[in-house]
């Protein structure tokens, strides 16, 4: 529980990061609070027995393995100062934690006792006895609580720490609180941040607090700073203790009738420096007072108790064995990972390697980033095939996008039971951006290549040639046209004669006059063709005949075209004007240039 009402004092403090926030972090976890949460969404008996409550702590904490975030466990359900703890043995005969593979090891340096200034919350939550209040409990001849180590829930921490200890993840036996424990370590700057729902763990120094997290889509976690709740609301670490004394929490049971909005209007007004020296002087008569209560002269010694509990728990030490060797980096055990989802959840390897393997292979990718960032922080840039540590990554397969986010599929060098797997882009980018080049570059090369095959080939000229011809039907069967085409034809004639008359005055020579008949005759065809019946010319556009003027005709099948054909054999000569080019003037040279022009420009109007 905490303090009474103090997550909602707390509100305007209150922030929802994205769950990547979390990267490159090391977090100690109230795990007695996650398990709490994990349980709450899972109380059928169908659930407890799947142990869906465990199989949420695995996705929980594969989600932040991916991230590279580094967990500790804190919890202190355990039994006269020893703990029962499983660790796995490598036999051939091991098969379940039931097995004889499955050892037992003693913690000696875990306490595992209910502080005595607890003992009156704890005897109300178990219902054991009749309850007791604080006020007329001698705290000081009270000793600790064991706590009660065959519960359900001891048994659920325990299959939690087993399933940490696969995944590479360590345990703090803490002495009374886990929550002060976790605090500490936060306060000392062992770890980033605290995972707890117990809002007193701000009295015992944390700075920084994740309450709840939430996986899926969007993925997110509530966190509360310390910095905040100064900065915003003007409450220290001593006037949240003053809070908890006024409305009560697990050690104190607060003032009656007084509300949260109240409280904080006393401890503002008293001030933050202030308000743990005035409580201690004169209690909280002047408190009871003030709001309209009797005034008791009588002093309150719990309430020394109470600060004192706050200020100076029973933890660890930052500088001991124990907490070093809490945070050490434990490796990942992929064997006996395998085993314990088997018995506890009935998987298969193949379906333990399919969650946990990628996440495992991302936080490599991660710890290579940020050795190459740390590398490029003094100065060491070095390229990717010169580093000393292997790039996990092998090769990029594709561009993905998951969740709206930019991603790649890619293959990873030396991961066993994994070949391929989905990671994001930025950080691609930042741990091997030279992986992300090459990809483009075979990229654009096959898309160019499969430009090449897919460009179609050139048309030969004759198909192309057929095709203007058909155009030229489809425009000559419009009514529309019909009298727009014998216009051409018969001005076409005329242009013919103007070439003869151009050709005579020109003078030319032997081979001149040679294209002087030619062109007779390509003049008279024409005039022929001028002076048919439209209806005649439409029917031999719809044989699908063409007339080249300046090259011998191809069979026709009408009389006209046969007629055509005969005389254009009987007079026309193919000459090559080049062989006597060379025997002509620059003048001739001229004309004959010019002449070839204009023939072009009327055979471009024919067809």
């Amino acid at each position: 529980m905490g303090v009474k009402n103090l997550w909602e004092v707390l509100e305007s403090c209150k922030k929802t990061v994205p769950l990547h926030h979390l990267q490159n972090k090391r977090v100690c976890v109230d795990l007695s609070c996650w398990m709490v949460q994990l349980h709450s969404v899972s109380k059928s008996h169908a659930c407890v027995k799947e142990k869906v409550y465990l199989k949420g702590l695995f996705h929980r904490l594969r989600a932040l393995i991916a991230l590279n975030c580094s967990v500790v466990f804190v919890a202190v359900y355990l039994l006269q100062g020893t703990f029962v703890i499983f660790s796995y043995l490598l036999t051939p005969t091991a098969k379940s934690p039931n097995d004889k593979g499955w050892t037992l090891a003693k913690d000696t340096n875990a306490n595992g006792s209910i502080p005595a200034i607890k003992l009156s919350t704890y005897r109300r939550r178990l219902n054991v006895g009749k309850e007791v209040t604080q006020n007329k409990t001698n705290l000081q001849n009270t000793t600790s609580l064991r706590r009660n180590m065959g519960s359900e829930f001891s048994c659920m921490i325990k299959e939690a720490k087993v399933l940490g200890m696969g995944l590479g993840i360590a345990c703090l036996n803490g002495i009374e609180e886990a929550e002060a424990q976790c605090a500490l370590l936060n306060f000392e700057s062992l770890c980033d941040g605290c995972f707890s729902s117990d809002s007193d763990i701000f009295l015992f120094g944390a700075r920084t607090v994740y309450r709840d997290i939430c996986l899926g889509d969007g993925g997110y976690v509530v966190c509360y700073e310390m910095t905040d709740i100064e900065r915003k609301l003007g409450f220290g670490r001593d006037s949240l203790i003053a809070l908890s004394l006024l409305l009560g929490s697990d050690y104190y049971q607060g003032v009656h009738g007084l509300g949260p909005e109240s409280a904080c209007q006393i401890v503002r007004s008293t001030g933050d420096k202030n308000v743990l020296k005035k409580i201690s002087s004169e209690g909280l008569e002047w408190v009871k007072k003030r709001n309209g209560g009797k005034n008791d002269s009588r002093q309150d010694d719990s309430i020394l108790q109470v600060i004192n509990a706050y200020m100076k728990p029973k933890c660890h030490s930052a500088d001991s064995d124990i907490v070093h060797k809490a945070l050490a980096q434990y490796p990942f055990q992929r064997t006996e990972l395998q085993q314990i989802c088997a018995e506890f959840f009935q998987w298969p390897s193949e379906k333990t390697d399919g969650y946990i393997l990628p996440s495992i292979a991302e936080r490599n990718l991660r710890r290579f980033a940020n050795l190459r960032l740390t590398s490029s922080d003094v100065g060491l840039n070095l390229p990717l095939h010169e580093i000393p540590v292997k790039c996990p990554v092998s090769e990029i397969i594709k561009s993905r996008r998951v969740q709206g986010r930019e991603c790649y599929e890619v293959s990873w060098e030396g991961m066993d039971g994994l070949e391929n797997s989905i990671v994001p882009k930025d950080l691609l980018q930042s741990a091997c951006g030279e992986k992300i080049m090459e990809f483009e570059e075979r990229k654009a090369q096959r898309k160019k290549q499969n430009i090449q095959k897919r460009r179609p080939k050139k048309k030969e000229s004759a198909l192309c040639l057929a095709e203007l011809d058909l155009k030229l039907q489809n425009l000559l069967l419009d009514d529309n046209l019909r009298d727009q085409a014998k216009f051409n034809a018969s001005d076409s004639s005329g242009r013919i004669s103007r070439i003869t008359t151009a050709i005579a005055e020109a003078d030319l020579n032997t081979v001149d006059s040679l294209h002087l008949l030619h062109d007779i005759e390509q003049s008279e065809l024409i005039q022929n063709i001028s002076n048919i019946d439209s209806n005649e010319a439409i029917s031999i556009v719809h044989q699908n005949e063409i007339i080249d003027l300046l090259s011998p005709s191809p069979p026709k099948k009408s009389n006209f075209s046969l007629k055509c054909q005969q005389s254009r054999d009987q007079h026309i000569e193919v000459i090559n004007l080049s062989d006597s080019e060379n025997d002509m003037s620059v003048e001739h040279k001229q004309k004959l240039k010019e002449l070839r022009l204009f023939l072009a420009s009327i055979r471009n109007d024919i067809r």
